[in-house]
C-alpha cells in the first residue's frame, strides 16, 4: 500500500471519528449512545491497524486488537449491562438545548484546527493531517461531560475523552509505547469497574441518576441538619 493512500485512508477513519464525536454529542437515548461509543472503540482499532501496517510500527498491531477488545466489545457491554440493571434507556434533556451544543461543537472544532495546523504542517508524520481531528475529539468528549445530567452519560464522556488522547497519541507520534498502553488500559477497566459499583450506590442512595437531583438531595440534607 502506497504511502499516499495509507494517508488517504487514515485521514478518511479521522474523519468518521471526528463524525462519531458529534453523533455522541447528538444523541438523547442512553443505548444510541453506548452504540455510537462502541463504533468509536472500533474505528480506533481500524486506525491502529492500518497505521501499523502503514508505519511498520508492530506494537500497534498489539495496540489494536487490544482496543477492539476493551473499547469495542467490554466497555459496551459493560455499560450495557448496568443501563439495562438501572432501567436507564433515556437521556433527560441536556443542559442547553441540542442547537446551542452543536454551535458550541463547531466552534471548538474551528479552534482545534487554528490552533493545531501550524504544528502539523511541521509534522513529517503520515497522521499529521488528523492532529487537529484529534484535539477536536478530546474536546467534543469534554463537552459531552459538561452539557449531560446523568452521571452515566457523564462516564461514557469521560471514556470518549481517554479514547480520543489514545486517537491524539497515533496521530502525533505514532502511538504510545506498548507497555504504557497496556498499563492505560487497565486502569481505563478498573475505573469502568469502579463506576458501575458507584452507579449502583448513587441510585440506592438517591434514587436518581441526574446530578441535578443529587445535588438537591444534598442541598436538602444539609438544610434539615
Amino acid at each position: 500500500m502506497s504511502t499516499f493512500l495509507s494517508q488517504q485512508l487514515i485521514d478518511g477513519l479521522a474523519a468518521l471519528t471526528l463524525l462519531i464525536s458529534f453523533a455522541l454529542l447528538a444523541q438523547h437515548r442512553m443505548l444510541s449512545v453506548l452504540h455510537w461509543f462502541a463504533a468509536q472503540g472500533v474505528l480506533l482499532a481500524v486506525t491502529a491497524a492500518l497505521v501499523a501496517y502503514s508505519s511498520g510500527e508492530h506494537e500497534l498491531y498489539i495496540s489494536a486488537i487490544m482496543t477492539f477488545l476493551l473499547k469495542g466489545l467490554l466497555l459496551p457491554w459493560m455499560l450495557w449491562r448496568v443501563i439495562r440493571s438501572l432501567h436507564v434507556h433515556r437521556e433527560v434533556e441536556p443542559l442547553m438545548n441540542n442547537g446551542m451544543t452543536m454551535m458550541i461543537a463547531v466552534v471548538v472544532t474551528l479552534f482545534s484546527f487554528h490552533v493545531i495546523q501550524p504544528i502539523a504542517v511541521t509534522s513529517e508524520l503520515m497522521t499529521r493531517n488528523s492532529m487537529a481531528i484529534a484535539t477536536a475529539c478530546v474536546l467534543l468528549s469534554m463537552l459531552m461531560m459538561i452539557t449531560r445530567k446523568k452521571a452515566i452519560t457523564q462516564v461514557i464522556g469521560f471514556l470518549a475523552v481517554e479514547n480520543s488522547l489514545f486517537f491524539a497519541a497515533i496521530g502525533a507520534t505514532n502511538g504510545m509505547p506498548l507497555v504504557v498502553e497496556i498499563g492505560i488500559a487497565f486502569d481505563v477497566l478498573v475505573a469502568a469497574l469502579i463506576f458501575g459499583l458507584f452507579f449502583f450506590q448513587i441510585r440506592h442512595t438517591f434514587d436518581s441518576m441526574e446530578v441535578d437531583a443529587m445535588n438537591a438531595s444534598l442541598i436538602h440534607k444539609d438544610d434539615e441538619e
